[in-house]
């Protein structure tokens, strides 16, 4: 692409770096710029990358990922409460936590496999889910949520005078915003974006390595044939429950870097169709690969962000150009997509994928990629053939 060979590590690593780094300059022109959108994508595209680990290495599909996402967020916010506002210790402790709750677990799930791994996992997150709201109500706050006050003893912090504290990076508040104008575009240069980018790009990292290690190309193997390795008396168990734990403490970290954005953590972080849009955002970027979960994750988020804000009268400004009984017509169908009904754009969408393009929008790009290479070659080809034709000598 663009002359530079994606299949080198090296240069993978340096786009996506600079891709990322760059997001809110690409984001501003189509009104996706401001910072609370903008850490939405990276935080989601590393939940997304770790699902893939799981997901897209073994094949095993789980249903409870979301459970990891809502207990990263109340350590995190635990952490906000009792210790510090510094960013750092939270995450420690949400990424340890998520990482031993995704070990019990993988351990009891993982015995099974198919269809029965999923339902497993989908209801270790509905009891988590369920718990939050009622026996565990003394650390989640129940329906409330958990989140600050001003009588908190945060031990290592100067005591709050007549303000809740916000979550910071040595002082370096998440939420200080500078907007700069970078080729005639305003941007907004956001702390906790480049923060949580900057773990993006780690996770990105780690993950590529795990992919190109030995480590990875067994989990490859136990996804194409699992009961040919037992056969062969290898105890595939131990890496799946290492890729589960390692998917696990992936959610844990997203959990805890939306609580360092918003120090609040819910028991909606846990519900299942959380842990059905993950599965949405894999499989829609492409399932398997390092960049679709990534790309999945942002098309989500900024479809979500986007459509749902369309209502009925901005579709119909849409269509006032044509006659009004057809105009009206119109509009009731497309509004039926937007809006609250925004879903239902992601459902057809998500079916087109599936059918057409089962390797999702990576694999879409390389058609397209490879199409336009096709193109450029049979060109060059006509072009050497003419200018043969117009000069015989040098065909001689």
């Amino acid at each position: 692409m663009f002359g530079i060979d994606l299949k080198s590590d090296r240069a993978l690593m340096l786009v996506f770096t600079a891709a990322v780094l760059l997001l809110p300059l690409f984001a501003a022109p189509i009104g996706a710029g401001y910072p609370a959108l903008m850490q939405f994508f990276v935080i989601f595209g590393i939940f997304a990358v770790g699902f893939n680990i799981l997901f897209g290495l073994t094949g095993y599909l789980s249903f409870g990922h979301a459970a990891f996402l809502g207990v990263g967020s109340y350590s995190a916010v635990w952490m906000f409460k009792l210790l510090s506002m510094n960013v750092f210790p939270a995450l420690i402790l949400s990424v340890i936590i998520a990482g031993l709750f995704a070990l019990v677990i993988g351990f009891v799930s993982l015995r099974r496999s198919g269809i029965y791994f999923s339902i497993l996992t989908l209801a270790f997150a509905q009891m988590s889910y369920n718990l939050a709201y009622s026996v565990l109500t003394p650390i989640t706050n129940g329906e409330t949520g958990l989140q600050l006050s001003l009588d908190d003893p945060r031990i290592l912090d100067a005591p709050s005078e007549g303000r809740l504290p916000t979550p910071d990076l040595f002082g370096i508040e998440m939420s200080a915003t500078r907007t700069v104008e970078l080729l005639g575009i305003p941007v907004q240069l956001n702390v906790g974006f480049y923060f949580a980018a900057a773990f993006l790009i780690l996770a990105f990292w780690v993950a590529l390595r795990i992919f190109r290690s030995p480590f990875g190309l067994m989990l490859k193997a136990v996804k194409t044939n699992q009961n040919r390795l037992n056969y062969t008396g290898v105890n595939t168990r131990p890496y799946t429950l290492a890729a589960f734990v390692i998917s696990g403490m992936y959610a844990g970290l997203a959990g805890g870097l939306l609580a360092c954005m918003d120090p609040l953590a819910g028991a909606e972080r846990m519900v299942w169709t959380a842990s059905g849009e993950v599965v949405l955002m894999t499989i829609l970027g492409g399932a398997g690969t390092l960049l679709g979960p990534v790309i999945g994750a942002g098309v989500i988020k900024f479809a979500e962000a986007r459509l749902s804000r369309f209502n009925e009268s901005v579709v119909e400004g849409w269509f006032e150009w044509l006659p009004d009984s057809l105009a009206y017509g119109v509009t009731k169908v497309v509004s039926t997509f937007v809006g609250d009904g925004w879903h239902l754009t992601l459902g057809l969408v998500f079916m087109l994928v599936v059918i057409f393009l089962p390797g999702g929008l990576v694999e879409g790009a390389k058609r397209i990629f490879g199409f336009l290479g096709r193109r450029k070659e049979r060109d060059d080809l006509e072009q050497v053939g003419s200018n043969l034709q117009g000069n015989p000598a040098a065909a001689e």
